[in-house]
């Protein structure tokens, strides 16, 4: 990981540079985030377009013992290797998962999951603070219901800190890069199948 303490702010996604974190999608936590279905549906698409141009993905787990595991819809798609159990909120606070990102040599981290106020944003300050060029899935972040504006004011702190909120549907057509690829048809049908969902475009609510 690069350690330059200031992001590059005008940073375009690339699918040679990026990998994909889930953060905390499980099964005793996912049930009470507000939009859930929808935030799983998007991070399945994402999840997709990974598989499609060779992104490396990984997914954390807080205490599973007793919050659950991923849920099996995404964890089944994983590498056992590629889940990482946390007890620290940010999971940047464990050098082995700083290690694991590390060692793929890509500086972009692409983030989803759940919650938005918490993991995520622990996650992503931590690594904007690396110098990591740091995406967040605005539309695919949640918080529990009594949380929506602690859930704002996350994605508005992860912004002032340097971290990119984009909509999924941008950061699948970031990936595709050009719309002549091959890969350009499998992109388009992600997104005609993301689910509706109860945020905008970059995940605030309307």
């Amino acid at each position: 990981m690069n350690h330059d303490p200031s992001p590059r702010l005008g940073a375009r996604l690339a699918r040679t540079a990026s990998l994909l974190v889930v953060i905390d999608v499980q099964e005793r936590l996912a049930p009470h985030v507000f939009g859930h279905e929808a935030l799983i549906g998007r991070t399945e698409a994402l999840m997709s377009a990974t598989e499609r141009f060779g992104i490396p993905r990984y997914a954390t787990e807080h205490l599973p013992d007793r919050i659950g595991r991923t849920i099996p819809r995404l964890r089944d798609r994983f590498a056992p290797e590629a889940i990482f159990a946390k007890s620290r909120f940010g999971a940047l606070g464990h050098a082995e998962f700083a290690e694991m990102l590390a060692a793929t040599g890509r500086r972009q981290v692409v983030l989803c999951g759940m919650e938005a106020h918490v993991c995520v944003m622990q996650t992503a300050l931590g690594l904007a603070a690396t110098g990591c060029d740091v995406f967040v899935v605005g539309d695919a972040v949640g918080s529990r219901p009594a949380r929506q504006d602690d859930r704002r004011w996350a994605l508005e702190r992860m912004q002032r800190a340097g971290c990119v909120v984009a909509g999924a549907e941008t950061v699948l057509f970031e990936w595709a890069e050009r719309g002549d690829d091959p890969a350009f048809r499998d992109v388009l049908a992600l997104v005609k199948a993301l689910p509706a969902g109860p945020w905008g475009s970059l995940g605030s609510e309307p």
